[in-house]
């Protein structure tokens, strides 16, 4: 098996919040099948709206906008495999990872034969209710090259941060990780 390079994205404006604890267990499950892995807290960084200026796409020049996106979507270029991790809100992803897609609109046709792995955890339990996050997510994905949608772990049932211990969830998050 080659050894993948990972890097997942945890959009949670919680550090240890539910979605957030869910990437920590993919990414030791990568780590524990030798890949690479890297966590990157969105929360963390400072990421602007696009502001459709169109430097990016139309002049192809790099963004004015001096924030922590480019490093991201530079990762998200040199990168196998990506994970997409959110806690749904209002049956959508979070503003955080939406401005983040938003912001890849210059690069994204460097993104070509990536694998794409998503997280989503909410306080509804009913898998069919998050179709739609899927659905807004797989947005993103219709726009490269010849993606590859591994995976969608969904941690439901939980709110609060700490809810998702014990969930079977996390298990799964870390079995995505190590087939990754």
């Amino acid at each position: 098996m080659k050894s993948k390079k990972i890097l997942v994205i945890s959009s949670s404006p919680r550090r240890k919040g539910n979605s957030d604890a869910m990437c920590d267990e993919f990414v030791r499950g990568a780590l524990d099948a030798g890949h690479s892995a890297e966590k990157i807290f969105l929360g963390d960084l400072k990421i602007g709206y696009c502001r459709g200026c169109e430097t990016c796409s139309h002049l192809r020049k790099p963004c004015p906008q001096k924030d922590d996106a480019a490093k991201v979507i530079s990762a998200m270029i040199s990168s196998d495999a990506i994970v997409l991790a959110t806690p749904a809100y209002f049956y959508t992803m979070s503003a955080q990872l939406k401005t983040l897609i938003d912001r890849c609109c210059g690069d994204y046709e460097k993104m070509s034969g990536k694998e794409f792995y998503f997280i989503i955890t909410a306080a509804d339990s009913e898998r069919e209710n998050m179709e739609r996050v899927v659905s807004s997510l797989n947005g993103f994905l219709d726009c490269l090259d010849n993606p590859s949608l591994k995976g969608v772990i969904m941690g439901l049932g939980v709110w609060h941060a700490g809810e998702i211990k014990g969930s079977p969830a996390l298990k799964e998050a870390y079995d995505a990780g190590f087939k990754a």
